[in-house]
């Protein structure tokens, strides 16, 4: 049975909203957040490492002064990256999955969130220290405690999510997937969220195609210009069209801060591809016919 879906079909990705990249002001944040929900982006990905620790506070600041209902939108966060930064006494990047630590930096997201509960927990990357039995005393606490709904895994390969998976549930795992980055269509990850009933969710959904001058980014933006005349839509739509299609239900993550952009993506929920179409973007990533 495939698990009812809370989040909108993309997602809003934050790590650009603030000092790691556009910087956006509190009314500027705000603004972005009501772009999104008029065109049915409700979902808000996060990291604790944002802005090396800023991004979510920030967020929280312009979510309270934006007016917005808490049950309007839905919050993802990530942890388990202990990222060198002022707030911190980090001497080298590095992974803590402890029980203590995974909950003390959910309550650190929830206060900087502004929020009470996470709609989604991702574990950021996986350690080679992690104890499945320590993350799912976590998970179950949280749970209980109603500071989390729902809990999954980000880059997890198939193995690393059976290890998790075997003490605690886990319904979402957030990778890197694109026209330029197939991997996880070729070495089984996609195939195994289908069997497991996890929804893949995809960072840097568009990869290098718009700006990568390698051999591959310049065949797949030569494709998706083509196919976007074909289509009367943008090239980039084109590969996000072509990345739902899939049958695994993958969600992209959307980093762009550009609200006339924001406003065309969900366009690409009702772009269709025909077959042919589809694997012709295959064949240029890849640079070969199919098998």
């Amino acid at each position: 049975m495939t698990q009812k879906n809370p989040f909108s079909k993309i997602i809003a990705g934050t790590m650009t909203w603030g000092v790691w990249g556009k910087n956006l002001s509190t009314a500027e944040m705000s603004s972005l957040m009501h772009v999104c929900l008029d065109v049915g982006i409700s979902t808000f990905d996060h990291a604790d490492i944002y802005g090396g620790y800023t991004t979510e506070a920030t967020f929280g600041k312009a979510f309270t002064e934006s007016g917005i209902m808490r049950e309007a939108i839905q919050l993802i966060s990530k942890c388990g990256i202990q990222y060198m930064a002022e707030s911190r006494n980090n001497k080298i990047k590095h992974y803590n999955y402890s029980a203590e630590y995974i909950i003390w930096s959910v309550e650190q997201s929830l206060r900087n969130l502004q929020t009470d509960y996470l709609d989604l927990l991702l574990l950021h990357r996986p350690s080679p220290l992690m104890r499945a039995e320590e993350i799912a005393f976590a998970v179950e606490k949280l749970k209980s405690d109603g500071k989390i709904k729902a809990f999954g895994v980000s880059n997890f390969t198939p193995i690393q999510t059976d290890l998790i998976k075997k003490e605690v549930a886990v319904a979402y795992n957030q990778i890197q997937f694109s026209a330029t980055h197939l991997e996880p269509m070729l070495d089984g990850s996609l195939d195994h969220m289908q069997l497991n009933n996890i929804t893949p969710m995809a960072w840097s959904p568009l990869g290098t195609a718009f700006k990568g001058e390698d051999e591959k980014s310049v065949r797949v933006r030569k494709i998706a210009e083509s196919l976007a005349e074909k289509y009367i839509t943008t090239s980039d739509l084109v590969l996000l069209a072509w990345l739902m299609q899939h049958p695994s239900g993958i969600m992209p993550v959307c980093g762009t801060t550009d609200s006339g952009r924001i406003k065309k993506l969900p366009s690409a929920i009702e772009l269709s591809l025909e077959l042919e179409d589809w694997f012709a973007i295959w064949v240029e990533s890849t640079g070969n016919k199919v098998p």
